[in-house]
């Protein structure tokens, strides 16, 4: 399903400009046990609602930035470069 997302430094965009970089997790420490490296690396929330993902724009500024998206409706309510500078 296509749908707009605006890059905080290109403006809005389609969907297609971008590349999913999978949702936005605390990484674990470097000493942490293997078991919490694994689930960072390969279990996902998948939640419907409200999700914080990293996206990569591609066709545009070749930059990671951070989108705060409706997992049912795929409307993106904003986007940001850090998640620090997200408001949710």
């Amino acid at each position: 399903m296509a749908f707009l997302m605006t890059c905080p430094n290109c403006g809005e965009r389609s969907v297609y400009e971008f590349r999913f970089g999978g949702e936005l997790s605390e990484r674990p420490k470097p000493d942490a046990p293997s078991g919490e490296w694994s689930s960072y690396f390969y279990d996902r929330r998948n939640e419907a609602g409200s999700q914080r993902e990293w996206w990569y724009h591609r066709l545009g500024c070749r930059r990671w930035l951070v989108a705060v998206r409706d997992t049912v409706t795929n409307r993106v309510s904003e986007t940001a470069w850090t998640p620090g500078s997200l408001t949710r």
